[in-house]
């Protein structure tokens, strides 16, 4: 019979059931006197929100942005996520009676204390945004750029914006040879956005094999299919030029398997080469922000990669009334994740409140 195309099935049902209005705002039975503070407009964010509100729970999102949304605005580009999909459902929330507060950045314009002194609890949904970097002659150099900026820039365009970087070409890729540098499904949105900018050329190099790239394999098809050549086993050296001009390439082979049985790149000596750029767009991952620096919060309780320390069905952190979800908890990783996330923790969230009335009525 084919192939049975479910993601194309349930979004036929989703469009359908908003264009036909059975898509309804939260209207609680009854209001509850709690609330519950969250920081990030994410999808796990969102969907403790949407959750809390339903319930009655009274809910404010703070989010760094000027949009909610998070990745799901300015990260995905808009060929694999229409924005009007997350602009409609942020404008259902605010119907709903969630509150927003955007442009507010946690520990600059608001401290967290002050946020956990308005709230009966916190969720904590900053997502993962740091841009892991290499040390490398040529970094920082003008050309060679981060995938959330190029991302970001891509998508504020695409939305009407004024781009200063995108306008005088820094974050576009229009004409140029571009290279990125990664092989996770960030590196396939950088190549493909660039694509579609009209690059002259777009190169992805990735240290290891096609075998063992960490991103979607129809995402690398998909790319292959659009004009995107993938130089495997090849690291970046160096980068030369300022504005760059040109990658520094050293040739790899897959020896023996790492700590998490992958096997380890391994350089070949004598085999390195220059690959023409104009463009250079470093996708190698995203780790957390250090946030007990950037809130003055010593006392929030991380691990030794930066991620929080948190339950990971409630979201529950040993500070009292403070939850964290998605991949500020579980590192970078699916939206689907964080929204799950998200959603077990509104409903840990609400069972504590639940149990405290009934302590409070007894």
């Amino acid at each position: 019979h084919g192939t049975v195309t479910i993601g194309s099935i349930e979004k036929y049902i989703t469009d359908t059931a908003w264009e036909q209005g059975w898509v309804k705002p939260a209207a609680p039975r009854e209001e509850r006197a709690e609330s519950v503070g969250i920081i990030g407009a994410g999808p796990g964010g969102l969907a403790a929100a949407d959750m809390l509100r339903r319930a009655g729970v009274q809910v404010t999102i703070y989010d760094r942005y000027d949009r909610a949304g998070g990745l799901l605005t300015y990260g995905i580009p808009g060929f694999k996520l229409e924005k009007d999909v997350v602009e409609r459902r942020n404008a259902q929330l605010a119907e709903g009676g969630v509150t927003f507060e955007l442009n507010c950045d946690v520990g600059v314009d608001l401290s967290f204390g002050a946020i956990r002194g308005k709230h009966d609890a916190v969720i904590i949904a900053t997502g993962v945004y740091k841009t892991r970097e290499i040390e490398a002659p040529g970094v920082g150099g003008f050309g060679v750029e981060r995938a959330i900026d190029f991302l970001t820039a891509s998508n504020r365009k695409s939305f009407g914006d004024s781009v200063d970087e995108f306008e005088n070409g820094r974050l576009n890729a229009a004409g140029k040879k571009v290279v990125v540098i990664g092989g996770g499904d960030t590196a396939m949105d950088c190549v493909r956005t660039s694509i579609r900018q009209g690059a002259e050329s777009v190169k992805c190099l990735y240290r290891r094999d096609r075998a063992n790239m960490p991103g979607s394999q129809r995402e690398v098809q998909n790319a292959e299919e659009e004009g995107v050549i993938f130089e495997w086993l090849s690291a970046p050296k160096g980068f030369v030029g300022d504005p760059v001009t040109g990658v520094m390439v050293q040739k790899m082979r897959l020896g023996a398997p790492d700590v998490t049985g992958r096997q380890a790149p391994e350089v070949i000596e004598g085999a390195d080469y220059v690959e023409d750029a104009d463009l250079v767009i470093m996708a190698l991952g995203f780790e957390p922000e250090d946030l007990p620096t950037l809130w003055n919060e010593p006392e929030l309780p991380v691990n030794r990669w930066g991620t929080i320390k948190a339950d990971y069905v409630t979201g529950a952190t040993a500070l009292d009334g403070v939850y964290a979800v998605g991949d500020i908890v579980r590192g970078a990783s699916l939206v689907v994740w964080a929204i799950k996330d998200g959603r077990d923790c509104a409903q840990a969230i609400l069972d504590d409140f639940n149990g405290a009335q009934r302590i409070a009525a007894e």
